[in-house]
């Protein structure tokens, strides 16, 4: 399984950035995905997810109402739409194959990809 990310940037508070993550090695219209990051000295946190069919998305509170998921099952791409970043987005930001949970939460496998960095200034 490879997960490449790309998109990320630095940018200006206020800003918008499209990330992309492109899936290979995984049958990617079949699996839940998600988005993460990364913080200095903080733990990796969820982003957002999205199931196989592109149906149902799911966000931490610190992104709704600004960042998109969403994906492509056909290009085998997943991306994520942020408007109005912030300062304390700032993270690398990682792209996630895993699954949705009974309840509907995104639970992460352990394929990953590489990272992208988010910078935004304020």
């Amino acid at each position: 399984v490879q997960l490449v990310e790309s998109g990320g940037g630095l940018v200006q508070t206020g800003g918008s950035l499209r990330l992309s993550c492109a899936a290979s090695g995984i049958t990617f219209s079949s699996v839940a995905m998600g988005w993460y990051r990364q913080a200095p000295g903080k733990q990796r946190e969820l982003v957002a997810g999205i199931n196989s069919e592109g149906t149902s998305t799911s966000y931490a509170d610190s992104a709704k109402g600004r960042f998109t998921i969403s994906r492509d099952n056909h290009q085998n791409t997943m991306y994520l739409q942020m408007n109005n970043l912030k300062p304390e987005d700032t993270a690398v930001y990682f792209c996630n194959a895993g699954r949705v949970g009974i309840s509907g939460d995104y639970q992460p496998r352990n394929f990953w990809g590489q990272g992208t960095q988010v910078t935004v200034q304020s």
